[in-house]
């Protein structure tokens, strides 16, 4: 991981809200003075993932991710360390140290990257080479400039054309396979995952190759699409096809248009449809949804009108209500039996295709249509099973004008009261590890993470460095380090120890709400170290009058023992 200065670090986590980078990604709702959702990095449906704004912390008590905002982005949106840091350097206004030298992790990953943009070269050239291939994209109507604007490539139809012209050493085959290039079979042989298909590469937000999509020529192939299998580089549920092209042609993006195949894309933007994206392999899950949002207000969701494209735009419904803060709309737009966004656009051209758009379905209409497709709501048989279904959708959505004129329209439809429909499920309960349970020196350390500028007040030299007692080091350890970085934060300071023996332990001590605001944890951890000093001082009276008995002492060591039993007798 690339080295920077921990004063640069630590002030850049200082002026970052990490309540605003998770909950910009992740529907939070306020749990006391915490934040909760589910987990974005297992699926959950009680709420265990709980965000610190005073520690600048987050914390799963389901799966055990944790870290600062740093680190949600490196885990969230796949960025590398110094990606992260840079996105956060640039919301807070920070320039990046001069000095950011790489480390074996960042090298290994630009190799990949390399590996990737290498293959990306190869399966162009291939197109290049191939009158098949060729003559399958003029087919569909694909024209140079989206060939070349999405880079679209073919994989020649060989079990090694890649592996030979790019896996030339042990080293580089590695590469291949780590970035999901290459297959292995029964036998251990390896050979090239993509063959005979027309290659679609995937980008990150800054353009790189990070996957590919593969098309089969023949119509009677199978699988019809192939995509890269999941690697450090490529989560196919943070991504979204055609997003770096989007950005690119578009200097501010007023809206998204969510289509299902990457032809679609590649068609829409050839002409003219420049805002939209295709997910990858999966209808419309969370982490889509809410990375659609982030880009573009208004979304518009693409599906066919039969009874499959229903039912796939209904799980879209139930991904995007928790994601529907203020300010955001969603729109489902239902085309004719037998078209797509590709066949539409061609017949219909830019203009027509945005017509369709200006009349797609809000959500709050198909909300409500879909719940009651089988309900006759003229009657109170009817309108019950509507109240029951929308409730517990309804008490998703997150605070606003959308959901209290959700709940209003509820209550319009069924008689249903909007507190009623809306009220929350309980917070799951925490299991909270009383302080004096703890040892003091335990008790000390779960002070200091849960406020670290409390060290600051505490006198030194620290008059129980000698305390012979479990977690004393550690102890003395943390408080050098917030010494040393007075403006650290919780999370900070976990990051600090993420390679310590200990840091697992501390990261879960961490995690443990503590009673109480931050004058009765001063006064406690004043007297937790007060009593670690008084255990110092009787540790050296035991070890004076253990001596004494055993050989007698000389008149230094008395004078010792007689200042000291007076300074415990103060203590007392």
């Amino acid at each position: 991981m690339a080295r920077l200065p921990d004063a640069f670090i630590d002030d850049l986590l200082a002026r970052t809200d990490i309540v605003e980078i998770v909950g910009a990604r992740v529907p939070l709702k306020r749990k006391g003075r915490e934040y909760a959702a589910p987990c974005p990095f297992h699926d959950e449906r009680t709420p265990s993932f709980y965000v610190s704004p005073t520690k600048q912390f987050y914390h799963c008590f389901g799966c055990g991710a944790h870290g600062t905002a740093i680190s949600f982005l490196m885990n969230y949106d796949r960025l590398e360390f110094l990606d992260a840091v840079e996105e956060l350097a640039r919301r807070a206004g920070m320039e990046m140290p001069k000095d950011t030298r790489a480390g074996p992790q960042d090298n290994d990953l630009r190799d990949q990257y390399a590996a990737l943009e290498a293959a990306a070269r190869l399966f162009q050239r291939q197109l290049a080479d191939s009158p098949r291939a060729l003559s399958y994209l003029q087919g569909r109507g694909v024209d140079t400039d989206p060939r070349a604007r999405f880079g679209i490539g073919y994989a020649a139809d060989g079990y090694s054309t890649l592996l030979d012209a790019l896996g030339t050493d042990e080293r580089r085959r590695k590469l291949l396979e780590r970035t999901g290039m290459l297959s292995r079979n029964e036998r251990g042989s390896v050979y090239d995952k993509f063959r005979d298909r027309i290659m679609f590469p995937i980008h990150d937000r800054r353009g790189r190759v990070i996957a590919f999509g593969g098309r089969v020529l023949d119509k009677d192939a199978s699988p019809k699409y192939l995509n890269s299998p999941e690697t450090p580089l490529f989560h196919k549920g943070r991504e979204l096809y055609g997003l770096w092209q989007a950005r690119q042609a578009n200097q501010k993006l007023e809206r998204l248009g969510g289509v299902e195949g990457y032809m679609d894309v590649v068609t829409l933007f050839q002409f003219g449809v420049t805002q939209a994206v295709a997910t990858l392999g999966t209808s419309t899950p969370a982490e889509h949804a809410e990375l659609l949002f982030r880009n573009a207000p208004d979304v518009y969701f693409c599906f066919d009108g039969d009874a499959a494209g229903r039912r796939a735009a209904w799980r879209a419904v139930e991904s995007v209500l928790p994601r529907m803060k203020d300010g955001r709309q969603a729109f489902f737009l239902f085309l004719p039996e037998g078209e797509d966004p590709d066949t539409i656009v061609r017949k219909e051209g830019a203009a027509g295709f945005d017509a369709r758009l200006a009349q797609a379905t809000p959500l709050s209409q198909f909300f409500f249509e879909e719940l009651g497709r089988d309900i006759n709501r003229n009657t109170l048989d009817g309108r019950a099973p509507l109240a029951e279904r929308a409730r517990p959708l309804l008490a998703q959505l997150p605070d606003g004008a959308f959901a209290d004129l959700m709940r209003q329209e509820l209550q319009r439809q069924t008689g249903v009261t909007a507190t009623v429909a809306a009220a929350p499920p309980p917070a799951p309960a925490r299991r909270v590890v009383p302080a004096q349970k703890r040892s003091l020196v335990r008790s000390a350390i779960a002070l200091l993470l849960q406020q670290p500028s409390l060290g600051l007040q505490l006198e030194r030299p620290y008059r129980f460095d000698t305390l012979r007692a479990a977690g004393v080091p550690l102890l003395l350890e943390l408080l050098e380090v917030v010494h040393q970085r007075p403006e650290i934060s919780t999370g900070a300071l976990l990051e600090h120890f993420a390679g310590h023996e200990q840091g697992e332990a501390l990261r879960k001590l961490a995690a443990q709400p503590l009673p109480g605001d931050e004058q009765s944890w001063a006064v406690e951890l004043h007297d937790a170290i007060a009593q670690l000093e008084r255990q110092t001082l009787q540790q050296r009276i035991d070890e004076l009058q253990d001596k004494q008995r055993a050989q007698g002492l000389d008149e230094t060591d008395k004078y010792e023992l007689r200042m000291l039993l007076k300074v415990l007798a103060g203590r007392a």
